[in-house]
């Protein structure tokens, strides 16, 4: 914990004491929700975002930075009412007193929501929302419209290599919030229809807030969806997420691994089930066999003595059981070999030698890293000691060290201006009257002298 200095003696820097206030500052409030009116906004070439939030009572200035600001959906302006999630900080270079915000959001939310209410009405009524395409089970080829570092995304591979790993997946990366994110999402729907060969469309991204998933609750991507010429899979967020995307599409998901689920069969399970079907083939064919048996069995105990056409029925029955047998066979033989060729295709698909490969590149790469940290931390150290000579090089103190002096007018002589500033520089033997106390500065102390005579410069 911070303790004062208990002395004079021991009084801190005015750096110390803006440092130590910041630091309260940030650990005692943290983050805060602020609703207040904006004024005096501007965001200069930087991207950095810099307004005051007002009310009636009292001002703050708040600084929102570029990788905040560039999710925002529409530039605020002055005069906006808005709620701030900030953490309140300090400035210290000028001991100003800041909001540092995370996130901005209008404060007339709930006519947000009425508006999106409104289009929703009217989308439903155009029949927007009566997509009825049939999706194709499993796709042989499906186009994922989603960011290519969200975790939607390999929510998705993941349930997709475990159930269906044949499928073939394209990603088509667009960014899933923010004012870029409703042109891409619509570009790359339009580019799946026109140029892939895709028979299905996932759109789909992870939950976040109200204003991270408003790109969805666009009404031209929703038009883009019921037009589109592939079927359309959504799954938007948490499962208590609805967006108009989702409405439109023809299946919504709760869940990017709800989605793929949808999408895919567990190969697994068909496995199974193929097993159940094989034992019931086989109990059927067993059943099929000893009624033919039976049957024999009741004709031959109602014959009497009728050799030839007993010659006959057995001879026939023979055959059949010998068709029966080798049909049965076949077919055994056959199912095998289905079994054997999935046994393979799994195998095939399995990641060890993906897992492999990244090892090695895993080894190759960190020798490279431990050997470019240190060049790159002696090259940073020889620029800063550069940067060390040449500002030393161009010292004032250097010059007085070579024998020369520093002259100045001192006490209430000095001009206003130069009492601002500090003392002021005599350069010429005119700006000094006689009996005028100067002070001279050397490389080691002061001076202080008083003027007896001027001497006129010498032609």
């Amino acid at each position: 914990m911070f303790e004062p200095p208990s002395s004079a003696a021991n009084a801190i820097s005015v750096t110390q004491l803006n440092r130590e206030a910041k630091r309260l500052l940030e650990r005692g409030l943290g983050e805060l929700w602020i609703e207040g009116e904006i004024s005096g906004f501007s965001q200069p070439r930087s991207g950095h975002c810099y307004f005051t939030l007002k009310d009636d009572g009292a001002q703050v200035r708040c600084a929102l930075f570029k990788s905040r600001a560039q999710f925002l959906r529409e530039k605020p302006k002055d005069g906006d009412r808005v709620r701030v999630r900030a953490k309140v900080s300090l400035f210290e270079a000028r001991g100003d007193y800041q909001l540092i915000v995370e996130a901005l959001q209008q404060a007339g939310l709930g006519e947000w929501l009425a508006r999106l209410a409104r289009l929703r009405e009217q989308l439903a009524a155009e029949g927007i929302f009566a997509n009825q395409r049939t999706l194709p089970y499993p796709p042989q080829h499906l186009g994922v419209i989603t960011s290519a570092t969200g975790a939607a995304l390999q929510d998705v591979i993941a349930v997709t290599r475990k159930r269906w790993p044949q499928a073939h997946l394209s990603v088509l990366p667009v960014v899933v919030q923010g004012p870029q994110a409703v042109p891409q999402l619509i570009r790359a729907v339009a580019m799946a229809n026109r140029d892939s060969d895709c028979d299905a469309l996932l759109i789909t991204r992870g939950g976040g807030s109200l204003e991270d998933l408003w790109a969805f609750n666009d009404e031209h991507l929703a038009r883009a969806i019921f037009h589109s010429r592939l079927p359309v899979v959504a799954a938007i967020g948490h499962e208590t997420d609805t967006t108009l995307a989702e409405l439109a599409a023809d299946l919504r998901a709760p869940t990017p691994s709800a989605a793929a689920e949808a999408l895919f069969p567990d190969q697994r399970a068909l496995a199974h089930q193929l097993d159940a079907l094989s034992q019931r083939l086989w109990r059927t064919q067993r059943a099929l066999l000893d009624q033919a048996a039976q049957r024999l069995d009741h004709a031959r105990s109602r014959l009497r003595h009728p050799a030839r056409d007993l010659t006959l029925q057995r001879e026939r029955a023979s055959e059949l059981e010998r068709r029966l047998h080798t049909a049965l066979r076949q077919r055994l033989l056959s199912e095998q070999e289905k079994a054997a060729q999935l046994e393979r295709r799994l195998k095939q698909a399995s990641p060890a030698r993906d897992i492999q490969r990244h090892r090695q590149q895993l080894a190759m790469l960190t020798p490279r890293l431990n050997t470019a940290l240190p060049r790159r931390l002696a090259a940073d150290r020889e620029r800063l000691e550069a940067a060390m000579r040449a500002l030393n090089s161009v010292s004032p103190l250097n010059v007085l060290g070579r024998g020369y002096a520093i002259v100045e007018r001192v006490g209430s002589q000095s001009p206003p201006r130069a009492q601002q500033k500090g003392n002021e520089v005599i350069r010429a033997a005119h700006q000094t009257q006689p009996g005028e106390m100067l002070s001279i500065r050397l490389e080691e102390g002061r001076l202080a002298v008083e003027v007896k005579r001027r001497f006129k410069p010498k032609p």
